[in-house]
């Protein structure tokens, strides 16, 4: 039996970073809000203090912040010929489970995307005519452009913390910073973190090559910080415990210490947490959706919860799940390339390189999760001409340490035998000597990547799982060939004793952690024939759904994706505080 529950004005599928901006914006704009998140509650005193929270079994191995795969998976394989089979143990990338999100456990890596992203097709005729597209590569324009997005993307770095060197400030250029970036308002809310050995070798060689090196922007606090809402933050204390951690210092940019907390502290706002959302409930006749159907996990009792707003903020994948689950939008067809919810899913390149030096301590459990340098000359920098390569895209090339853990990092020269005396010296030998120079790449839209109910295996609630159809085309593997040279290249000219060199991935598999960027599945755009959602990221038939997440990017680039969702979220918030509220409809006429 079904609890029908009081009406409220907002409903809130997921709390994490998106949930809890739009969450905390709604809430002081009057409305009665309601947060339904399927995870626990945590706390950076209880559940990520010294010493429990430096415990890589438990964290790393066991994945203590993930989604439980028992409970809900997804289906995986490389082409539509395939028969796909579920992902039984999280690998390839980490969906974080419980209030705040991924962002608990995220490195803190904060970008701006700029029109390289938001006009891609537009950009790419523009230049090299409308044939150097395939016809099978379905990127299309945002809806949005830079100069809409800047003041959100300000108003997110300030919130989270971001530390980093400004590149542009109002046109003009600023020594140090990233040289190719978009203007900017304003200097970043911190000082960039400390340049550790690692990223200063890799920023002398790239600068000493002709490149332009940077220290990477990221939502770790380099110094203790009150951000404009009045939240805390401690300084970094280079721990080496950043990703698939939670921050002990409370340093790391985090909605659990931001906006959540906020929200929460209004009496127009109620969480409840262990509540799993299986269906958004919808009236065709009226082109609204009425409310969310969600079970207690706890006791198993199912209620409804009406709402005059829907707003899916869940990790993207679990977006796109929820929207085929409850049959909104027509669910994409490869083969027709008719429908829109499934289409366009994207995931990241990658090439990386081990160098392994003599005479050097670099000190690995001793970083931040933003401690790197960076190149941006391939990839925002439109003045290098990716025509005689024959791909659309970028990537960034840079180097420093990320969570460099005593279990998980194990570099060996290759050659090294796999296992006895011979590997226990190498590995003793390597971990404080070698370092990782590593390039992230985009990936463009296929018509054949992207998601589908799976027709044979279900959740713990007798639905459908999802299924996840992609690999590496064409287009990638030509940009990850350039991008594992030009790795190579910048490890030869650090003079390393030795290295490993980087080398293009023919076939994307699951089993491997790469990273947790999924982006697309209901993507944004200015027609509602080919996207899900219009550029306030409004249901195009149900205009009183909203969705947002990195599920609405029509296409994956190089950088991580959190800068442009948090940049979204805030921008989505003032379109319904400031229009949507004062005349409930289409934001933008079809």
């Amino acid at each position: 039996m079904v609890t029908k529950l009081k009406e409220v004005d907002a409903v809130i599928v997921g709390l994490g970073w998106t949930g809890g901006i739009l969450a905390k914006e709604l809430t002081q704009a009057g409305l009665k809000v309601v947060a339904l998140e399927r995870g626990v509650n945590r706390s950076t005193a209880e559940d990520y203090a010294v010493p429990g929270v430096r415990d890589e079994l438990r964290f790393v191995h066991r994945h203590d912040l993930m989604q439980n795969t028992s409970r809900d998976t997804l289906t995986v394989r490389n082409n539509i010929k395939q028969e796909a089979l579920p992902m039984r143990r999280l690998g390839s990338f980490l969906p974080g489970d419980g209030v705040g999100g991924s962002g608990v456990h995220w490195s803190g890596h904060t970008w701006r995307w700029t029109d390289n992203e938001f006009k891609i097709r537009s950009l790419y005729e523009e230049r090299h005519g409308k044939n150097y597209i395939p016809d099978d590569m379905t990127i299309q324009d945002w809806g949005i452009t830079y100069a809409e997005l800047e003041p959100y993307y300000d108003k997110f770095e300030y919130t989270a913390a971001v530390s980093g060197k400004a590149g542009n400030i109002k046109g003009v250029i600023q020594p140090g910073g990233n040289v190719f970036e978009a203007p900017r308002a304003r200097e970043y809310a911190l000082p960039a973190l400390k340049t550790i050995l690692a990223s200063q070798m890799f920023n002398d060689t790239a600068k000493n090559m002709g490149y332009h090196p940077f220290p990477r922007p990221s939502a770790n606090a380099s110094q203790a910080y009150t951000n404009p809402d009045g939240s805390k933050f401690g300084a970094c204390q280079y721990c080496g415990f950043c990703q698939r951690f939670g921050c002990e210092a409370n340093a790391k940019g985090s909605a659990h210490i931001t906006v959540i907390p906020i929200a929460m502290a209004s009496p127009n706002f109620e969480l409840r947490t262990n509540a799993w959302v299986t269906k958004i409930l919808k009236d065709p006749a009226s082109k609204r959706v009425t409310g969310v159907l969600y079970t207690n996990l706890l006791n198993g009792e199912e209620y409804e919860q009406p709402a005059s707003m829907v707003l899916l903020t869940a990790y993207a994948i679990n977006n796109v799940h929820l929207m085929l689950l409850s049959g909104i939008g027509e669910p994409y067809d490869p083969v027709s390339q008719k429908g829109v919810i499934g289409k366009n899913y994207c995931y990241q390149t990658g090439v990386g390189a081990n160098l392994f030096f003599d005479g050097r301590n670099f000190n690995p459990f001793m970083s931040a999760g933003g401690s790197n340098h960076t190149i941006d000359d391939f990839n925002a920098n439109w003045g290098f001409d990716r025509g005689p390569h024959g791909y659309v895209g970028g990537f960034t090339i840079g180097a420093g340490f990320n969570t460099s853990l005593p279990i998980g990092n194990r570099p060996v020269p290759s050659g090294t035998p796999q296992w006895g005396t011979a590997w226990k010296a190498a590995q003793a030998k390597s971990y404080q000597t070698s370092m990782n120079i590593g390039a992230s790449g985009s990936v463009m839209a296929n018509r054949y990547n992207y998601f589908d109910l799976d027709p044979t295996y279900k959740n713990a609630f007798g639905q459908p799982l999802m299924r996840m159809t992609f690999d590496y085309k064409p287009n990638e593997h030509k940009m990850g060939v350039l991008a594992a040279k030009l790795v190579n290249d910048i490890a030869a000219a650090m003079n390393p004793l030795s290295f490993n060199r980087a080398t293009s991935r023919e076939s994307w598999t699951v089993v491997p952690y790469q990273s947790t960027h999924n982006t697309g599945g209901t993507i944004m755009g200015v027609n509602p024939k080919v996207s899900a959602l219009n550029r306030y990221l409004q249901n195009w038939d149900y205009h009183n759904l909203f969705v947002v997440g990195a599920n609405v990017f029509p296409h994956n680039g190089s950088y991580n994706p959190t800068g442009p969702v948090g940049a979204l979220a805030y921008w989505t918030a003032d379109a319904i505080k400031n229009r949507y509220m004062k005349n409930p409809g289409p934001l933008v006429q079809a």
